[in-house]
Protein backbone atom coordinates (compact mmCIF):
# COMPACT_ATOMS: atom_id res chain seq x y z
CA UNK A 1 0.00 0.00 0.00
CA UNK A 2 1.07 3.33 -0.60
CA UNK A 3 2.54 5.55 2.18
CA UNK A 4 -0.72 8.25 1.47
CA UNK A 5 -3.20 5.38 1.25
CA UNK A 6 -1.68 3.69 4.55
CA UNK A 7 -2.49 6.88 6.61
CA UNK A 8 -5.65 7.83 5.48
CA UNK A 9 -6.68 4.22 6.16
CA UNK A 10 -5.04 4.60 9.85
CA UNK A 11 -7.09 7.97 10.62
CA UNK A 12 -10.40 6.25 9.07
CA UNK A 13 -9.84 3.20 11.88
CA UNK A 14 -9.00 5.77 14.70
CA UNK A 15 -12.03 7.51 13.88
CA UNK A 16 -14.08 4.47 13.76
CA UNK A 17 -13.09 3.59 17.57
CA UNK A 18 -14.51 7.23 18.30
CA UNK A 19 -11.09 8.11 19.22
CA UNK A 20 -10.07 11.61 19.91
CA UNK A 21 -7.48 13.68 17.79
CA UNK A 22 -4.06 14.20 18.77
CA UNK A 23 -3.70 16.80 21.70
CA UNK A 24 -7.34 16.04 23.22
CA UNK A 25 -8.37 13.93 26.01
CA UNK A 26 -11.82 12.49 25.80
CA UNK A 27 -13.81 12.31 29.05
CA UNK A 28 -14.35 9.35 30.98
CA UNK A 29 -17.69 7.12 29.44
CA UNK A 30 -20.52 8.10 31.90
CA UNK A 31 -18.89 11.81 33.05
CA UNK A 32 -21.45 14.31 33.34
CA UNK A 33 -20.79 18.17 32.22
CA UNK A 34 -21.56 20.46 35.74
CA UNK A 35 -21.86 24.28 34.21
CA UNK A 36 -19.91 26.63 35.62
CA UNK A 37 -20.83 28.07 39.72
CA UNK A 38 -22.63 31.75 39.65
CA UNK A 39 -20.00 33.18 41.88
CA UNK A 40 -22.58 35.94 43.66
CA UNK A 41 -21.63 39.23 43.96
CA UNK A 42 -21.41 41.03 47.42
CA UNK A 43 -23.79 44.11 48.15
CA UNK A 44 -24.61 46.15 51.32
CA UNK A 45 -28.88 46.48 51.71
CA UNK A 46 -30.63 48.69 53.42
CA UNK A 47 -34.50 48.52 54.34
CA UNK A 48 -37.54 50.39 53.43
CA UNK A 49 -39.02 52.59 56.15
CA UNK A 50 -42.16 55.30 56.43
CA UNK A 51 -40.92 58.67 56.97
CA UNK A 52 -42.18 62.17 57.12
CA UNK A 53 -40.31 64.29 55.27
CA UNK A 54 -40.34 68.22 54.30
CA UNK A 55 -40.85 69.80 50.92
CA UNK A 56 -38.86 72.87 50.24
CA UNK A 57 -38.19 75.31 48.12
CA UNK A 58 -34.74 76.10 47.54
CA UNK A 59 -33.56 79.45 46.23
CA UNK A 60 -30.12 81.48 46.35
CA UNK A 61 -30.07 85.00 47.41
CA UNK A 62 -27.91 87.39 50.00
CA UNK A 63 -28.43 89.17 53.36
CA UNK A 64 -29.43 93.10 52.83
CA UNK A 65 -30.47 95.63 55.22
CA UNK A 66 -33.73 97.69 54.21
CA UNK A 67 -32.42 100.84 56.37
CA UNK A 68 -29.34 102.88 55.86
CA UNK A 69 -27.91 105.33 58.22
CA UNK A 70 -25.86 108.40 57.44
CA UNK A 71 -22.63 109.70 59.51
CA UNK A 72 -22.17 113.26 59.06
CA UNK A 73 -20.11 116.25 59.93
CA UNK A 74 -21.19 118.12 63.27
CA UNK A 75 -19.40 121.50 62.24
CA UNK A 76 -17.22 122.48 58.98
CA UNK A 77 -13.78 120.99 59.75
CA UNK A 78 -11.04 118.51 58.94
CA UNK A 79 -11.17 114.58 59.37
CA UNK A 80 -8.23 114.22 61.27
CA UNK A 81 -9.07 109.92 61.40
CA UNK A 82 -11.19 107.56 60.39
CA UNK A 83 -11.27 104.29 61.62
CA UNK A 84 -13.05 102.15 59.79
CA UNK A 85 -13.37 100.79 55.86
CA UNK A 86 -15.93 100.29 53.81
CA UNK A 87 -17.45 96.77 55.14
CA UNK A 88 -15.98 96.62 58.41
CA UNK A 89 -18.83 95.87 60.99
CA UNK A 90 -19.38 98.12 63.49
CA UNK A 91 -21.26 98.97 66.75
CA UNK A 92 -23.39 101.12 68.89
CA UNK A 93 -21.33 103.48 70.94
CA UNK A 94 -18.09 102.70 68.13
CA UNK A 95 -15.87 105.51 67.87
CA UNK A 96 -15.47 105.67 63.90
CA UNK A 97 -13.28 109.11 63.49
CA UNK A 98 -12.33 111.88 64.91
CA UNK A 99 -13.39 116.23 63.38
CA UNK A 100 -11.52 118.96 64.23
CA UNK A 101 -13.41 122.32 63.93
CA UNK A 102 -12.09 124.82 61.25
CA UNK A 103 -11.19 127.36 63.84
CA UNK A 104 -9.59 125.60 66.18
CA UNK A 105 -7.19 124.16 62.92
CA UNK A 106 -6.33 127.67 61.94
CA UNK A 107 -5.27 128.74 65.35
CA UNK A 108 -3.24 125.71 65.68
CA UNK A 109 -1.71 126.19 62.34
CA UNK A 110 -1.18 129.77 63.09
CA UNK A 111 0.68 128.88 66.42
CA UNK A 112 2.99 126.62 64.84
CA UNK A 113 3.93 128.89 62.40
CA UNK A 114 4.26 131.65 64.45
CA UNK A 115 6.95 129.21 66.80
CA UNK A 116 8.40 128.24 63.68
CA UNK A 117 9.53 131.65 62.29
CA UNK A 118 10.33 132.97 66.37
CA UNK A 119 13.74 134.67 65.70
CA UNK A 120 14.47 135.70 69.45
CA UNK A 121 13.72 134.29 72.46
CA UNK A 122 10.78 137.04 73.36
CA UNK A 123 9.07 135.95 69.98
CA UNK A 124 9.69 131.88 71.09
CA UNK A 125 8.08 132.73 74.10
CA UNK A 126 4.67 134.32 72.15
CA UNK A 127 4.73 131.37 69.89
CA UNK A 128 4.83 128.81 72.61
CA UNK A 129 1.92 130.94 74.28
CA UNK A 130 -0.09 131.38 71.29
CA UNK A 131 0.52 127.05 70.63
CA UNK A 132 -0.46 126.30 74.52
CA UNK A 133 -3.67 128.70 73.96
CA UNK A 134 -4.97 126.72 70.80
CA UNK A 135 -4.34 123.42 72.38
CA UNK A 136 -6.56 124.52 75.16
CA UNK A 137 -9.19 125.99 72.87
CA UNK A 138 -9.04 123.14 70.69
CA UNK A 139 -12.34 121.81 69.32
CA UNK A 140 -12.16 118.18 68.50
CA UNK A 141 -15.21 116.04 68.28
CA UNK A 142 -14.96 112.20 67.89
CA UNK A 143 -17.53 110.80 65.82
CA UNK A 144 -19.42 107.73 67.24
CA UNK A 145 -21.89 105.14 66.16
CA UNK A 146 -25.42 105.26 67.26
CA UNK A 147 -26.73 101.88 65.93
CA UNK A 148 -25.18 98.07 64.77
CA UNK A 149 -24.65 97.92 61.23
CA UNK A 150 -21.84 97.96 58.28
CA UNK A 151 -20.00 100.57 56.55
CA UNK A 152 -21.61 100.73 52.82
CA UNK A 153 -19.48 103.35 51.51
CA UNK A 154 -17.74 106.38 53.09
CA UNK A 155 -17.68 110.11 51.35
CA UNK A 156 -14.82 111.50 53.03
CA UNK A 157 -11.06 110.28 54.45
CA UNK A 158 -8.30 111.10 56.60
CA UNK A 159 -7.93 114.32 56.14
CA UNK A 160 -9.99 115.80 54.11
CA UNK A 161 -11.86 119.29 55.34
CA UNK A 162 -15.85 119.06 55.21
CA UNK A 163 -18.73 121.18 55.74
CA UNK A 164 -21.61 120.89 58.06
CA UNK A 165 -23.76 117.85 58.19
CA UNK A 166 -21.52 116.74 55.15
CA UNK A 167 -21.87 113.01 54.80
CA UNK A 168 -19.03 111.00 55.88
CA UNK A 169 -20.12 107.27 56.25
CA UNK A 170 -23.23 105.26 54.68
CA UNK A 171 -23.78 102.38 56.98
CA UNK A 172 -26.14 99.83 56.93
CA UNK A 173 -28.60 99.05 59.67
CA UNK A 174 -28.55 95.43 61.26
CA UNK A 175 -32.44 96.10 62.90
CA UNK A 176 -33.31 96.31 59.46
CA UNK A 177 -31.46 93.23 58.12
CA UNK A 178 -33.44 90.39 56.00
CA UNK A 179 -32.51 87.61 53.16
CA UNK A 180 -33.41 88.54 49.61
CA UNK A 181 -34.00 85.05 47.95
CA UNK A 182 -34.58 84.62 44.10
CA UNK A 183 -36.91 82.10 44.31
CA UNK A 184 -37.67 80.56 40.57
CA UNK A 185 -41.34 81.86 39.33
CA UNK A 186 -42.51 78.50 39.23
CA UNK A 187 -42.20 77.56 42.87
CA UNK A 188 -43.38 81.27 43.70
CA UNK A 189 -47.32 80.05 44.24
CA UNK A 190 -46.29 77.76 47.06
CA UNK A 191 -44.46 80.58 48.92
CA UNK A 192 -46.95 81.74 51.29
CA UNK A 193 -45.71 84.15 54.49
CA UNK A 194 -45.16 83.02 57.84
CA UNK A 195 -43.84 79.57 56.56
CA UNK A 196 -40.78 78.77 58.06
CA UNK A 197 -37.06 78.65 56.46
CA UNK A 198 -33.63 78.05 57.13
CA UNK A 199 -30.96 79.84 55.49
CA UNK A 200 -27.61 78.75 55.27
CA UNK A 201 -24.65 81.52 54.59
CA UNK A 202 -21.21 79.98 53.00
CA UNK A 203 -18.98 80.11 56.63
CA UNK A 204 -21.58 80.66 59.09
CA UNK A 205 -21.03 78.19 61.99
CA UNK A 206 -25.24 77.13 61.49
CA UNK A 207 -28.31 77.99 59.58
CA UNK A 208 -30.26 80.42 60.77
CA UNK A 209 -33.57 80.05 61.28
CA UNK A 210 -36.73 82.40 60.01
CA UNK A 211 -39.72 83.00 58.06
CA UNK A 212 -41.35 84.31 54.89
CA UNK A 213 -42.41 87.99 55.24
CA UNK A 214 -43.97 88.30 52.09
CA UNK A 215 -42.90 87.70 48.00
CA UNK A 216 -42.20 91.23 46.64
CA UNK A 217 -43.66 92.81 43.31
CA UNK A 218 -42.24 92.38 39.84
CA UNK A 219 -39.37 89.40 38.73
CA UNK A 220 -36.37 89.08 37.04
CA UNK A 221 -36.93 88.44 33.38
CA UNK A 222 -33.31 87.71 32.81
CA UNK A 223 -33.58 84.37 35.00
CA UNK A 224 -37.52 83.73 35.34
CA UNK A 225 -37.09 84.28 39.57
CA UNK A 226 -39.17 86.77 42.15
CA UNK A 227 -37.67 87.67 45.10
CA UNK A 228 -39.10 86.42 48.50
CA UNK A 229 -38.27 88.54 51.37
CA UNK A 230 -37.24 86.66 54.59
CA UNK A 231 -36.74 87.87 58.40
CA UNK A 232 -34.52 85.77 60.27
CA UNK A 233 -35.14 85.12 63.49
CA UNK A 234 -31.69 86.94 64.91
CA UNK A 235 -30.64 88.98 62.70
CA UNK A 236 -27.07 89.20 64.97
CA UNK A 237 -26.14 85.99 63.55
CA UNK A 238 -25.94 86.98 59.87
CA UNK A 239 -23.64 89.20 58.15
CA UNK A 240 -24.32 91.75 56.23
CA UNK A 241 -23.82 91.44 52.02
CA UNK A 242 -23.23 88.17 51.65
CA UNK A 243 -25.02 85.39 49.54
CA UNK A 244 -26.40 82.24 50.32
CA UNK A 245 -29.06 79.81 50.06
CA UNK A 246 -32.78 79.55 51.44
CA UNK A 247 -34.75 76.80 52.19
CA UNK A 248 -38.30 77.30 52.68
CA UNK A 249 -40.97 75.14 53.71
CA UNK A 250 -43.67 74.94 51.67
CA UNK A 251 -44.83 71.16 52.81
CA UNK A 252 -44.67 67.86 54.03
CA UNK A 253 -45.21 63.88 53.23
CA UNK A 254 -46.12 62.08 55.37
CA UNK A 255 -45.84 58.28 56.38
CA UNK A 256 -44.35 57.57 53.29
CA UNK A 257 -41.79 55.21 51.86
CA UNK A 258 -38.60 56.54 51.99
CA UNK A 259 -35.03 54.44 51.17
CA UNK A 260 -31.45 55.53 51.05
CA UNK A 261 -30.44 58.04 48.50
CA UNK A 262 -27.25 55.34 47.48
CA UNK A 263 -30.34 53.17 46.27
CA UNK A 264 -31.68 55.28 43.70
CA UNK A 265 -29.58 55.05 40.02
CA UNK A 266 -30.51 57.62 37.51
CA UNK A 267 -30.03 57.20 34.14
CA UNK A 268 -29.13 61.35 32.27
CA UNK A 269 -29.82 59.91 28.97
CA UNK A 270 -33.39 58.54 29.61
CA UNK A 271 -34.36 59.95 32.92
CA UNK A 272 -35.39 57.07 34.55
CA UNK A 273 -34.29 56.06 37.88
CA UNK A 274 -34.46 52.60 39.39
CA UNK A 275 -33.42 50.86 42.37
CA UNK A 276 -32.25 47.37 42.64
CA UNK A 277 -34.13 45.05 45.60
CA UNK A 278 -32.63 41.45 46.89
CA UNK A 279 -35.42 38.89 46.35
CA UNK A 280 -34.42 35.36 47.45
CA UNK A 281 -30.69 35.57 47.06
CA UNK A 282 -31.19 37.69 43.60
CA UNK A 283 -31.31 41.12 42.08
CA UNK A 284 -34.28 42.80 40.83
CA UNK A 285 -34.01 46.12 39.00
CA UNK A 286 -37.33 48.01 38.95
CA UNK A 287 -37.77 51.71 37.55
CA UNK A 288 -39.46 54.00 40.55
CA UNK A 289 -40.93 57.26 40.67
CA UNK A 290 -38.67 59.44 43.73
CA UNK A 291 -40.57 61.76 45.31
CA UNK A 292 -39.70 63.98 48.33
CA UNK A 293 -35.84 64.65 49.79
CA UNK A 294 -34.21 64.96 52.62
CA UNK A 295 -31.23 64.47 54.81
CA UNK A 296 -30.09 61.65 52.61
CA UNK A 297 -33.66 59.86 52.14
CA UNK A 298 -35.95 59.91 49.32
CA UNK A 299 -39.33 58.75 48.81
CA UNK A 300 -40.46 56.48 46.11
CA UNK A 301 -43.87 57.44 45.07
CA UNK A 302 -44.39 54.63 42.87
CA UNK A 303 -44.47 51.63 42.58
CA UNK A 304 -45.68 50.66 46.27
CA UNK A 305 -42.59 48.91 48.47
CA UNK A 306 -43.37 46.88 51.36
CA UNK A 307 -41.62 47.76 54.97
CA UNK A 308 -38.46 46.15 55.53
CA UNK A 309 -38.13 45.07 51.59
CA UNK A 310 -34.28 45.08 51.17
CA UNK A 311 -32.54 47.25 48.59
CA UNK A 312 -28.97 47.17 47.49
CA UNK A 313 -27.15 50.84 48.23
CA UNK A 314 -23.75 49.08 47.46
CA UNK A 315 -22.41 47.24 44.85
CA UNK A 316 -25.27 47.75 42.47
CA UNK A 317 -23.83 49.21 39.64
CA UNK A 318 -23.58 47.05 36.71
CA UNK A 319 -25.18 44.71 38.80
CA UNK A 320 -27.50 42.47 36.31
CA UNK A 321 -30.79 41.46 36.44
CA UNK A 322 -30.94 38.27 38.18
CA UNK A 323 -27.49 37.72 39.41
CA UNK A 324 -26.77 35.83 42.97
CA UNK A 325 -25.89 38.31 45.72
CA UNK A 326 -24.23 37.77 48.97
CA UNK A 327 -25.21 40.81 51.39
CA UNK A 328 -22.26 41.80 53.39
CA UNK A 329 -23.52 44.17 55.78
CA UNK A 330 -26.68 45.53 56.37
CA UNK A 331 -26.94 49.14 56.15
CA UNK A 332 -29.10 50.66 59.02
CA UNK A 333 -32.75 51.69 57.74
CA UNK A 334 -33.70 55.41 57.05
CA UNK A 335 -34.93 57.11 60.51
CA UNK A 336 -38.46 57.77 60.28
Amino acid sequence: MKPRSLAAFLLLAAACRGGSTPGESAAPAGEKTTPTPDNPTAVRVAAVARATLPITVSAPGRTAALTQQKLRAPFTGTLTELKVADGDPVSRGQILGTIMARESEAALSGAREMLRQAATPAERSDGERALAIAEKNLVRKALVASWNGAVISHAASAGDRVAEDAEILTMSDSASLVFLADVPQTDLSRVRPGQKVTVEIAGARAPVAGSVHAVLPGANPADFTGQVRVDPGSVESLPIGLFGTARILVGERTGVAVVPDAAILRDDVSGVSRVCLAVNGKAHWIDVTPGAKDSGRTEIAAPPLADGQAVIVSGLVGLPEGKSIAIEEATPAAKP
